[in-house]
């Protein structure tokens, strides 16, 4: 039985991996005055009174949404609200085990922008954050934008920042390893959807000036009948003005990020890289280029975002800690600095002495993740004054 066989007994044995459990025990009619009425009424009176203290009275304080709309699920594509749920279930039970945070799925059966951004909008009071999960671009992009706007807790969507926060600490560890500087490095990214569009902004923010985004047409360059999502990001990628294919793009690169197909690279592309190249293929369950075939073109480090291979690169090491510093502080917005902040912490527990071309990001289940990023995000809230406590 392979794994995808096995998984799918599992499920139906499971028949669910998340439960609501009660925090209250209720055996009695004085634990149900308490619990229930007629007591509860003063706690609804006090909110009722400041809002604020529904942070405190209910558990909204610990409790995120995790809310898709099933248009781009894992590599499945759009495959509705109901198929997604597996998911949903899945990044909820790697909250509540990796950050003790309580989160809860909820797919919704809308694909319309104005639709999810009013839904997610009018839910967000029973929420202390909320995390987008598996929704197509380029409606992601005015969704997040639009809530964080809105509303005044977290807004995230894991797919875009997750993933960059994670792509940045490989990124970071692999250049430290390979003696090269960010600033001067040549990047090219390989898929521009929302995950590749993010990944770049990111490392921008990192510090890398030389970045460029191909997508399956080829190199994203300004001058070109571009949708708005591209064209913005043309504006400030590709300063040598690159044209043609992946190809063309990673001649002399540094870095290669893939977050887009199976197979789309060979080891002539890596061979043509520069020395000590770092490639991260991670295109899930077949990367672009499969680590042994890259390491024999050349290839100084590579990682993907599979377990079975050396440098797994996966957003478990970021979500579940951002998180719980968002909430720790009540953040109103994980913003910039907290992802950066975010980044730097999950590169920094890889020290030097157990840095090596195998072995440049800390493991999933390293107990020393969540923490570390709670408190780097916890803090960069604070000193950029969206932190509420």
């Amino acid at each position: 039985m392979d794994v995808r066989q096995e998984s799918l007994k599992c499920h139906y044995d499971w028949q669910g991996k998340i439960e609501v459990i009660s925090r209250v025990k209720v055996g009695n009619a004085g634990d149900l005055s308490l619990a229930y009425t007629p007591g509860v009424a003063e706690p609804c009176l006090a909110i009722e009174k400041d809002p604020d203290l529904s942070y405190s009275l209910t558990r909204r304080s610990n409790l995120v949404a995790v809310i898709t709309d099933g248009s781009a699920v894992l590599g499945l594509g759009n495959i509705g609200p109901e198929a997604g749920m597996p998911v949903m279930e899945g990044k909820c039970c790697l909250f509540k085990e990796f950050a003790g945070v309580d989160a809860f799925p909820i797919c919704l059966k809308t694909q319309d922008t104005d639709e999810l951004v009013r839904t997610i909008y009018l839910l967000s009071g029973s929420f202390g954050g909320i995390n987008l999960e598996d929704i197509s671009a380029p409606r992601c992009f005015e969704v997040e934008r639009r809530l964080r706007e809105m509303c005044d807790i977290p807004v995230f969507h894991d797919d875009q920042h997750g993933t960059a926060i994670v792509v940045g600490a490989a990124v970071r560890n692999a250049l430290r390893l390979a003696k090269k500087e960010i600033a001067s490095a040549r990047i090219v990214i390989n898929g521009a959807g929302a995950a590749g569009i993010s990944i770049a902004k990111h490392l921008m923010l990192l510090g890398a000036e030389d970045v460029t985004l191909c997508d399956r047409f080829g190199i994203i360059c300004e001058g070109m009948e571009l949708s708005p999502a591209h064209a913005e990001m043309a504006k400030v990628t590709n300063r040598r003005h690159l044209t043609g294919t992946l190809a063309d793009a990673m001649k002399g690169a540094d870095v290669f990020v893939g977050v887009s197909a199976p197979g789309v690279v060979t080891p002539e592309m890596v061979k043509s890289m520069n020395e000590r190249s770092c490639v991260f293929p991670m295109a899930n369950p077949t990367p672009e280029i499969m680590p042994d075939l890259a390491l024999a073109a050349g290839a100084f480090i590579v990682g993907t975002g599979r377990s079975d291979f050396p440098n797994q690169i996966n957003n478990v090491l970021a979500f579940p800690g951002i998180f719980r510093g968002a909430l720790d502080v009540r953040a109103r917005d994980i913003n910039e600095a907290m992802q950066l902040a975010a980044t730097r912490a999950i590169a920094d527990l890889v020290s030097d002495e157990e840095l090596s071309p195998g072995n440049i990001m800390p493991r999933a289940f390293d107990p020393r993740v969540g923490k570390a990023v709670a408190a780097a995000v916890a803090q960069a809230a604070r000193d950029s004054g969206v932190a509420r406590l």
